[in-house]
């Protein structure tokens, strides 16, 4: 009899210490510990998480509005840099595979950041890095584009993780180009999971689609959680509530949801099931049609802005993050 691997998923749901990357930094990776302590195999937080979701992007024009990007642009973080290395120490003290949403800073021009998630193994060391590809609506101001290379799956013992921030769900494509390269487990990284939103509809779709489970991790916030002195920018109900689930490959809700309160959701999965829904439906194998549809993937280095022998910028600097690690990188569609 076959013997499928199983694994234990926990979608981590807690407010960061909003513009703190020390004190972020700190609590995620007390989290991180709690969730080893529940037998977690993979931890999943939020888009963003550290050091925060920039709740002020709707916000009208003003001088504190400036003041407030300023101030989050000084709290993003250099991949890899010390706030890397604290995670990583703590994944590898807790055996644990982490995801975590964090405000990415360009080590070159130290003027951007990006929306990135971060893959880390449970040896404590760096997988790689996805950045969003294209922020939405008012986030467009805050956030700068990201690029493909983050467009992979790892290969980890228990399966194949990959994951995906908020609304790259709806773009389809991206989507796509990771369900073709066989995920298994599925992060889904949003700022809220509001009851009747998009973002429930969108993982549940994905992991129907897909053929894999996914952790949809919500963040949260409430006033008390944002520095005092930029808490007349946040919107009234706009990404507190959590709404965390977990998904199985069929689409449905196995863990969840949990709405306005700190806690780890826990589920256990099999590849067993995986793989009976891959046997349905593989729409990167026998479900897709390469002769009359194909996806071409640019997932090499991202451009430099300055080019030459001593140019190095942020591109430079990180993007062969992960290189060595395990993957399945495969070409969608073909």
């Amino acid at each position: 009899m076959t013997d499928f691997s199983k694994f234990t998923m926990a979608a981590v749901q807690a407010s960061p210490a909003y513009f703190d990357k020390t004190a972020s930094t700190e609590k995620a990776c007390r989290l991180i510990a709690e969730a080893a302590s529940q037998g977690a195999t993979v931890a999943a937080f939020a888009e963003t998480w550290l050091p925060g979701y920039p709740f002020f992007n709707r916000a009208e024009e003003s001088q504190l509005k400036t003041r407030a990007h300023a101030e989050y642009i000084a709290n993003g973080i250099v991949i890899p840099g010390p706030e890397t290395e604290r995670l990583c120490a703590a994944a590898k003290r807790g055996g644990v595979d982490v995801v975590i949403g964090v405000v990415e800073l360009d080590a070159n021009t130290r003027g951007s950041v990006y929306c990135t998630l971060l893959f880390i193994s449970s040896e404590g060391e760096i997988l790689g890095r996805h950045r969003k590809l294209k922020p939405t609506f008012g986030e467009r101001t805050i956030w700068a584009e990201g690029d493909g290379q983050g467009l992979r799956v790892y290969q980890r013992p228990y399966a194949r993780l990959s994951g995906l921030n908020c609304w790259e769900h709806m773009m389809m494509l991206p989507g796509y180009a990771i369900a073709a390269q066989g995920a298994q487990v599925h992060v889904a990284a949003w700022p809220s999971i509001v009851p009747g939103s998009k973002g429930l509809l969108l993982s549940r779709a994905f992991a129907a689609q897909a053929a894999c489970y996914v952790i949809a991790v919500g963040g949260m916030r409430t006033p008390d959680d944002l520095p005092e002195h930029l808490r007349e920018l946040a919107p009234d109900g706009l990404g507190t509530n959590g709404g965390s689930v977990i998904i199985n490959p069929q689409g449905d809700v196995i863990a969840g949801p949990v709405d306005d309160e700190e806690t780890i959701l826990i589920a256990e999965g099999s590849l067993e099931n995986v793989t009976v829904a891959k046997a349905i439906c593989d729409i990167g194998g026998h479900y897709s049609r390469p002769d009359v549809l194909q996806l071409h993937v640019n997932n090499g280095k991202p451009a430099r802005l300055v080019a030459g022998d001593d140019a190095r910028g942020a591109a430079g600097a990180s993007s062969d993050i992960g290189a060595g690690a395990p993957e399945h990188n495969g070409e969608p569609g073909r």
